[in-house]
């Protein structure tokens, strides 16, 4: 599959008809679809009164599970444990590293997260639970201090909580369609501060 050409003006609307086409696959075990997972945590984002590029982050957080979508991935290459960078990697042209960051370390804030948060593994889905061991588990002492180096593990952190809430089946939330001028809000200011 060719790459689609892909700009500031074309990669909400395409990011859309991802969502829409594709929406509505089964969420790796979990009782709501990817589309709903995601927008689910855009919405415990909204809740919390977060800024629109970590509701961004937590719209998109698991878009590398469609990278093949953009043309640069299989679709064997993004089903389980390197969705995280394979999505960072196709936002990384058009939103600002916040952004980028929050889904390339949300995986691993599980991980972190469940090594220094006694509380946080009795909150996962059994699904959850599953894939942590096969992202390595919890962290250890090193990993923990590495993960804590990023400029935005705190905002990552913070995406992931929303990730582990957004299981909710038959939630009513927001389309994506209604997240698209946020979005292009986040692209433009990230895309102009940049030129």
């Amino acid at each position: 599959m060719n790459a689609p050409v892909l700009d500031r003006t074309t990669i909400v609307g395409f990011l859309a008809d991802i969502f829409e086409r594709r929406g509505a696959e089964e969420y790796l075990g979990e009782p709501v679809t990817m589309a709903e997972h995601m927008l689910q945590g855009a919405w415990f984002a909204e809740a919390d009164k977060a800024s629109d590029e970590l509701v961004a982050a937590a719209l998109l957080h698991d878009v590398g599970h469609f990278t093949s979508e953009f043309g640069a991935y299989s679709p064997d290459d993004t089903h389980d444990k390197h969705h995280d960078d394979a999505g960072a990697e196709v936002l990384e042209p058009f939103f600002p590293s916040v952004v980028t960051e929050c889904v390339r370390l949300h995986v691993a804030a599980k991980r972190y997260l469940c090594a220094t948060d006694p509380s946080y593994f009795s909150k996962l889905s059994v699904a959850s639970t599953h894939s942590l061991q096969l992202q390595g588990g919890p962290m250890n002492a090193d990993e923990v201090a590495e993960f804590e180096k990023s400029p935005h593990f705190r905002e990552a952190v913070r995406v992931r909580l929303w990730d582990e809430a957004g299981k909710v089946a038959g939630m009513q939330t927001r389309g994506f369609r209604e997240y698209m001028p946020l979005l292009q809000r986040v692209v433009d200011r990230h895309l102009i501060a940049a030129a």
